[in-house]
């Protein structure tokens, strides 16, 4: 009786893990999306009024999200915390892409993850 409890017990630490293990995954993939769709879009990443080349802002937001990764569990949560805004002037960053207005980077993120989502579900 004691030996199948105890298996019972093994079985739901087991499937515990994995999930918190899976989702982990999931939160590294998605930000690392996010990142990697700033690099191809070849857009500006305006940060505190300067801009920068999308060379730049990949260097930037991969530091952020290596110093923050304590700030964020999820992809959303990185997008509000991490990527959108100045952490040392609170200003919000901006993405400028050739021939289209600005637009703040946390639009600019959430749009590319909600295609990410949908694309991930259709497959």
């Amino acid at each position: 009786m004691y030996a199948h409890r105890a298996l019972a017990v093994v079985a739901l630490l087991s499937i515990a893990i994995s999930s918190a293990w899976a989702e982990e995954q999931t939160v590294v993939v998605e930000v690392n999306y996010l990142i990697n769709a700033v690099s191809e879009s070849g857009c500006n990443f305006v940060r505190n009024g300067k801009e920068h080349t999308s060379s730049e802002a990949v260097d930037h937001l991969q530091m952020k999200a290596r110093r923050g990764k304590r700030y964020y569990d999820t992809a959303d949560e990185f997008i509000d915390r991490i990527a959108s805004k100045s952490s040392w002037s609170g200003k919000p960053y901006q993405i400028q892409c050739d021939g289209q207005p600005a637009v703040t980077a946390a639009d600019w993120f959430t749009r590319v993850l909600t295609e990410y989502r949908a694309n991930s579900e259709e497959a």
